[in-house]
């Protein structure tokens, strides 16, 4: 597989990573298997999708020792990133960025993940109560003493900031479908970026990208590459609505974040179809499935970009490291590029 470069320090990876959290957390319950998750990891690492994307809150701990039963073994071929910063309780979740905290969560994950260092330890969220300064100054004294080997910050939750009207009047995009004006979602997420830069250097941003939630392409996006930071595609698959596997109406399990996702209910899962068919179009002639397009096309949108598509199923992990190989020509971009917004249930 291609191989990408993530930070200063020009860290490998595979084009395409793997994101565990699915395996352990956030979706369907019933159809999780800690085989099944256990095959997706080596089906994963086998076609060189390296970077694997946990964190010590999925489940909570447990997608770690998940991680850590492959990394075990399988260690060298591995690129290790995990987050930390927030607490999952049954009801609640709350960020913990006390610096105190931090080295001891680190130490934690370290003990799962059954390894000697983390390769991208990354903050999940800041805490309000402790300047995100402090916070990134207790991590940076994890690479100075070989715990972890570089750091990376995930954006700030934008959604409540996210109208019909900001999106109709965001200028265009690179590569992409427009997005807001003026830093609009991820205003937060730049200032932040922008403080803790000061204190070490960022070698990754994660946020959410793909060709329904385009974004990040307006300035999270070129502010990375600006920079020399990596940029991990977060839900790059659309929470697997890319995929062309779901359809209207299908109903999701309690726990399920789907369940409460402005985009599927059965409304709107019909409305952005034509999203799916554009896809499935573009497919059609290079033989590729829509999810596989739609992965090509995040990796379309720099050379500093890893999408990191999540899955618990083996068959998906290889499906979706095939389309490393999957290159879209200028007319397939825009095409992508032409297909209608996608729709929330408030619109």
């Amino acid at each position: 597989m291609e191989r990408r470069t993530i930070g200063a320090a020009a860290l490998e990876v595979g084009a395409i990573g793997l994101g565990c959290m699915p395996m352990s957390w956030g979706y369907s319950e019933s159809q999780r298997s800690k085989e099944g998750s256990l095959r997706a990891l080596h089906a994963a690492l086998d076609r060189g999708c390296s970077l694997l994307d946990t964190a010590d809150m999925y489940g909570p701990f447990t997608n770690e020792l998940l991680v850590g039963r492959v990394l075990k073994e399988r260690r060298r071929d591995a690129f290790v990133s995990t987050k930390c910063g927030l607490l999952a309780g049954d009801q609640h979740i709350v960020a913990n960025g006390r610096p105190g905290y931090i080295k001891r969560a680190c130490d934690a994950s370290l003990r799962r993940l059954q390894t000697d260092h983390i390769d991208l330890y990354q903050l999940h969220r800041a805490d309000p109560e402790v300047p995100i300064e402090e916070t990134w100054g207790a991590m940076a004294e994890l690479v100075a003493v070989g715990k972890v080997r570089s750091l990376g910050l995930c954006a700030v939750g934008a959604r409540a900031a996210r109208t019909p009207r900001t999106l109709r009047t965001g200028r265009a995009a690179p590569g992409g479908r427009g997005g807001p004006p003026g830093g609009g979602l991820h205003a937060g997420t730049l200032r932040q970026l922008e403080r803790v830069q000061q204190v070490f250097p960022v070698s990754s941003v994660q946020a959410e990208l793909s060709v329904w939630s385009p974004a990040a392409l307006a300035e999270l996006l070129p502010w990375c590459e600006s920079r020399g930071v990596g940029f991990l595609a977060a839900m790059p698959l659309g929470n697997g609505f890319l995929t062309g596997t779901l359809t209207p109406g299908q109903g999701f399990e309690p726990e399920d974040i789907r369940a409460r996702h402005p985009r599927f209910t059965a409304e709107m899962m019909a409305a952005n179809q034509p999203v799916v068919a554009g896809l499935r179009r573009v497919g059609a002639r290079y033989g590729a499935a829509p999810g596989q397009v739609a992965l090509a096309w995040v990796l379309a949108q720099g050379r500093h970009v890893v999408p990191v598509p999540g899955t618990k199923k083996e068959r998906w992990a290889a499906q979706n490291a095939k389309a490393a190989e999957l290159v879209l020509a200028p007319e397939d971009l825009r095409e992508i590029a032409s297909l209608p917004p996608a729709r929330e249930s408030w619109y």
